[in-house]
């Protein structure tokens, strides 16, 4: 079980895989960060270059 904080914040989440972890902290995000979730400017390519951003995080951990 890994614990990553949130990329934007201090708050955590824990998960055995990336998906597991990525699911835990989906909650939070969408109510402590709707404003970058709802962003219109947010392409696929932003969702994607997170993805890539945050599994390393998350394998480094």
């Amino acid at each position: 079980m890994k614990t990553l904080k949130c990329d934007l914040c201090e708050v955590t989440a824990e998960g055995e895989t990336f998906e597991a972890w990525m699911q835990n902290l989906m909650p939070h995000y969408m109510k402590d960060h709707a404003d970058v979730m709802n962003d219109p400017k947010k392409t696929k390519e932003d969702q994607q270059k997170w993805m890539v951003e945050n599994k390393v995080r998350f394998d480094a951990a």
